[in-house]
C-alpha cells in the first residue's frame, strides 16, 4: 500500500508542472487595448461615384508602412453595409507618373501640399473621380520581450515546454486631404497594444494580440464615418 502511494505522488510531481502550464494558458487573455482620436477641419462628405484612394508612407527603408497595413484597411473600407469606392494606390500612383516615381515621390504628409501645387496634378486627380486621399504613416514595432521557451527532439519523441511573451506598440496616422479642393481635411490616429505569448505544453500553442490589425479596425472605423459623414 505504501508503494503505491509513493508512486502516485511521484506522479503527481511529473504531472504538476503541465497541469500549472496548462492553467496559466486558460488565464491567459491576448488582447490589444486600442485609442482612435479623430481631428477634423472640413465636413465635406463623399458625393454618388467619387472614391477614396489609400496611400501609405513609403521611404524605402524599415520605417515605412507596411503594405499589409493599407491592404488592411482597403480590405476593410471595401465592405459592409456602406462599402466606399476604392482607387488601388498602384492605379493611382501610375495615373500620377511620374509624380510617385521613388525619387520624386512624397516622403510625408506635408509634401502633398507641394505635390498639388506641380502644373498638371489637379488636372489628372479631377480625371479620376478620387475625392479624398488618406495618407497613413505609422509601423508595428515591438517595444518588450522575454520568458523561455526550449523544444527538444529525441528517438523517444519531442516536445516544448515554457513561456515567452512579446508586447507590440501600432501606431498609425491617417492625414486625409480633399482632393475637390487640394486641401488638408483633417488626421485620425490609432494607437494599439498588445501583449502575444508563446506558451510550450509539448507543442507550441501561440496566443496572439494582433495590435496591426486592431489598429486597422478602429482607424477604417473612423476614417469610413470620416468620409461619408457617418
Amino acid at each position: 500500500m505504501a508503494k503505491r502511494l509513493t508512486r502516485g505522488t511521484r506522479l503527481d510531481g511529473r504531472l504538476q508542472w503541465p497541469f500549472v502550464l496548462l492553467s496559466l494558458i486558460c488565464l491567459l487573455q491576448s488582447c490589444a487595448t486600442t485609442r482612435v482620436e479623430q481631428s477634423r477641419q472640413t465636413t465635406s462628405e463623399l458625393e454618388q461615384g467619387e472614391a477614396l484612394v489609400i496611400l501609405g508612407r513609403a521611404t524605402y527603408n524599415d520605417r515605412e508602412t507596411e503594405v499589409s497595413f493599407t491592404d488592411c484597411l482597403a480590405t476593410s473600407l471595401g465592405q459592409g453595409r456602406n462599402p466606399i469606392r476604392l482607387v488601388p494606390q498602384t492605379q493611382f500612383k501610375n495615373d500620377l507618373y511620374p509624380w510617385f516615381e521613388p525619387r520624386t515621390a512624397p516622403t510625408n504628409a506635408s509634401d502633398l501640399a507641394q505635390l498639388f501645387a506641380e502644373a498638371g496634378v489637379k488636372e489628372q486627380i479631377e480625371r479620376t473621380n478620387i475625392r479624398y486621399l488618406a495618407w497613413i504613416e505609422g509601423d508595428t514595432v515591438t517595444i518588450d520581450k522575454g520568458g523561455s521557451l526550449s523544444c527538444a527532439v529525441s528517438t523517444f519523441g519531442g516536445g516544448c515546454f515554457g513561456m515567452s511573451y512579446w508586447e507590440q506598440d501600432a501606431s498609425y496616422e491617417a492625414s486625409i486631404w480633399d482632393l475637390k479642393n487640394l486641401s488638408a481635411s483633417g488626421q485620425i490616429s490609432a494607437d494599439a497594444n498588445g501583449t502575444s505569448y508563446l506558451a510550450g505544453l509539448v507543442l507550441p500553442i501561440p496566443i496572439l494580440a494582433r495590435p496591426g490589425n486592431a489598429a486597422c479596425k478602429g482607424l477604417a472605423e473612423q476614417l469610413r464615418t470620416f468620409v461619408t459623414g457617418g
